[in-house]
């Protein structure tokens, strides 16, 4: 194997290791609460580092803006064509009738709940979400069974995310008619080509979508989704302003879209957030 030099960082609480190879800069940053196998995440971070990622077919990718709960800006997403409103009951349609008021009837907005809801439930919530105009909701329910029992009872298109860590996962969801589309997370899935993979085997639209890396790990994100045959759907990838970075030049959206390209990390700033001193492997 090729050298590899690893960075071990503290960011606020959150471990974050970077690896330093000769294709680039690849990012390991697993997050408390989110189902994410460090296997995974660490075989990513080396396809970075060693291999880098597949050739884009487009120069830029679309994303959405983030409304990650009650305290909503209408600044905040100005600028976008797509907005993704987290949500964790039946209280927060009103949050996401406030906000489709604020974007209007042009913008797409879709949901996520996280996987949070029991069935019934989900059908009640996405009924009266249906009076929004809202285009997809992510992971209403936790697993693929119970996406698969859903989608028929619904009218709005059902995403999978959690539940989708393996090509299995998605030829079952495949299999099953279980969704309209797949949220894909490189670190989960253990790197750009292998996330690849279980979109094509899934059969379905794919959305890349962030798990509030730093802009090195956006990075392997906007690989995917600039790799990903087609992309209907704006990808989850507009989180850097929401997380401290380890670059001065963060990835961050203009007009609604962000530009293809590798990260490095700033010395000062691997510096400042170093937790022990660099290891080189062979």
């Amino acid at each position: 194997m090729a050298d590899l030099t690893e960075h071990r960082l503290l960011i606020g609480d959150r471990a974050v290791t970077l690896l330093e190879g000769p294709a680039g800069w690849g990012e390991m940053s697993p997050l408390d609460g989110y189902p994410c196998d460090p296997g995974a995440a660490r075989r990513a971070a080396e396809e970075a580092a060693l291999d880098g990622w597949p050739p884009p077919i487009r120069a830029d990718v679309p994303v959405n803006a983030l409304v990650p709960g009650p305290g909503f800006d209408p600044l905040a997403v100005v600028g976008f064509a797509a907005v993704k409103v987290k949500m964790r009951g039946p209280d927060d349609v009103d949050l996401v009738a406030r906000v489709r008021d604020a974007v209007g009837p042009d913008v797409e907005v879709r949901v996520d709940a996280n996987g949070a809801w029991p069935l019934e439930l989900a059908v009640e919530i996405i009924e009266r979400l249906s009076r929004l105009d809202v285009r997809l909701v992510e992971q209403p329910v936790a697993t693929i069974d119970e996406l698969a029992r859903l989608r028929p009872k619904v009218s709005i298109p059902i995403a999978a995310d959690e539940c989708v860590r393996s090509v299995d996962d998605a030829r079952r969801i495949h299999q099953l008619g279980a969704a309209d589309a797949v949220v894909l997370k490189v670190q989960p899935l253990g790197g750009v080509r292998a996330a690849l993979a279980v979109a094509d085997a899934a059969g379905v639209p794919a959305i890349p979508t962030s798990m509030m890396e730093t802009s090195v790990g956006l990075a392997a994100g906007v690989a995917l989704a600039a790799a990903l045959p087609e992309l209907p759907y704006a990808c989850g990838l507009a989180t850097a302003a929401l997380v401290d970075d380890v670059t001065h030049e963060p990835l961050v959206p203009e007009g609604g879209r962000l530009r293809v390209r590798a990260v490095a990390p700033d010395p000062v700033l691997l510096a400042r957030y170093a937790v022990s001193s660099q290891e080189t492997m062979s």
